[in-house]
């Protein structure tokens, strides 16, 4: 299957967008790919403002994110897969959501695993439920 990240990523910049607050990203700029003005970056992240006012050509696709922003009055190109990104909120009241370390660390295309149920031993296997007849 493929990541389920680009779909969040979407469904909730437009719950943001929708809700007239201003959509933020958390982005590891040093992930692969990451194409960002250098010198915002701090601690090895950077915060991007991408509502509609603050960036041009906005395309959230399954494998990149593409747009347009003036930083310092310089336009300049912005490319972030979604995998590097780390956080998408509302800066008005914070609410969005993060994603684990675990799932940002993937590349793109690895997709997201669900561990396995472990068998359970006879000690504590459930009995099968049982349905009976009640009559009134």
């Amino acid at each position: 299957m493929t990541p389920s990240r680009p779909y969040l990523i979407r469904a909730l910049y437009q719950w943001i967008v929708d809700n007239e607050l201003t959509p933020y990203i958390v982005v590891d700029a040093h992930a692969k790919g990451v194409q960002v003005p250098e010198e915002f970056i701090e601690g090895g992240k950077i915060v991007l403002n991408i509502s509609p006012t603050a960036c041009r050509g906005l395309h959230l696709e399954i494998d990149r994110i593409i747009f347009s922003a003036r930083f310092s009055g310089i336009a300049q190109q912005i490319f972030v897969p979604p995998s590097a990104v780390q956080a998408i909120y509302a800066k008005e009241n914070g609410r969005g959501m993060m994603f684990s370390e675990e799932e940002t660390s993937g590349d793109a295309g690895s997709g997201e695993h669900i561990p396995k149920a472990k068998e359970p031993t006879d000690k504590n296997k459930k009995k099968k439920p049982i349905l009976q007849i009640v009559k009134k």
